[in-house]
């Protein structure tokens, strides 16, 4: 069973909801990342998105298009983004690490090369924002070569069809953006969220369902919590990354990913 799974099967078997945090690599230096991430672990991260930075993100609000320009300022590279999982699992085999981004730095690395370095980095899955199912058939194999997971997305306008065919492509877990437009515009309706999730759980086939996209703090995560598998919040914590002292990012991220697993719990 891979890491994620791995993961997935604990949580569930204690009743409890996974918290999933997104970071951008990079930002806002590079010798950042790595504490960052120990940091989140320590509050209380199930998993970690570790966004890859490229110029035209097209699924991003304000927020992390911020951390985005602030990685791209220090010219950091998917190569780069590959170091930063090599040294993070030096201290932790343990959690399950995602990389998070758009098409062209996959495609411009390769895909076997980046599926090979991924895999020797200790990477347990992709999630491709601006890759459709019927054109990642090609990424998908190359990643299951190398026991890594590709991770697709559904969206409220998905149709049940539309979503059990999404999750028969992906494995790992599927990302349910909880409302039309870009990530950190609002917060999410736990209501509308629910309403949704009833037929996107059914489709999924008993694949871990996780809501992204409005999940701000420990309120808004626990409103959302109980329709899924778990949360993803992301937004929230690279605000934090660009509003914070260097030094002190570590122990505010810490704590604000404490809040939120409190709350979940």
């Amino acid at each position: 069973m891979s890491r994620l799974g791995r993961r997935f099967a604990a949580l569930a078997g204690a009743g409890r909801k996974a918290l999933n945090t997104y970071i951008v690599a990079g930002d806002p230096a590079p010798e950042v990342t790595v504490p960052a991430m120990h940091a989140l672990v320590r509050g209380g991260a199930d998993l970690i998105e570790l966004g890859v930075p490229f110029s035209d993100p097209e699924a991003e609000g304000p927020t992390i298009q911020a951390g985005i320009e602030r990685a791209l300022a220090h010219h950091v590279t998917l190569a780069d983004v590959l170091d930063m999982m090599s040294a993070f699992r030096k201290a932790d085999q343990d959690t399950p690490v995602v990389l998070m981004g758009y098409l062209n730095p996959f495609l411009r690395m390769g895909y076997e090369a980046f599926c090979t370095r991924a895999a020797d980095a200790g990477v347990d899955g992709v999630i491709v924002v601006n890759l459709p199912p019927e054109e990642a058939v090609t990424l998908r194999d190359s990643l299951r070569v190398q026991g890594m997971d590709l991770v697709l997305l559904v969206a409220p306008t998905t149709t049940p069809e539309r979503a059990a065919y999404i999750a028969e492509q992906g494995s790992g877990f599927l990302y349910y953006v909880s409302y039309k437009g870009v990530t950190g515009a609002r917060h999410a309706d736990a209501t509308a969220v629910a309403a949704r999730l009833t037929g996107i759980r059914a489709a999924a086939r008993g694949l871990p369902v996780l809501v992204g996209f409005g999940i701000k703090d420990g309120a808004s995560a626990a409103g959302i919590a109980p329709h899924a598998d778990g949360v993803v919040v992301g937004s929230a914590l690279v605000d934090t990354m660009g509003s914070t002292a260097v030094a002190e990012i570590p122990h505010c991220l810490q704590a604000q990913v404490r809040e939120i697993r409190d709350a979940l719990d």
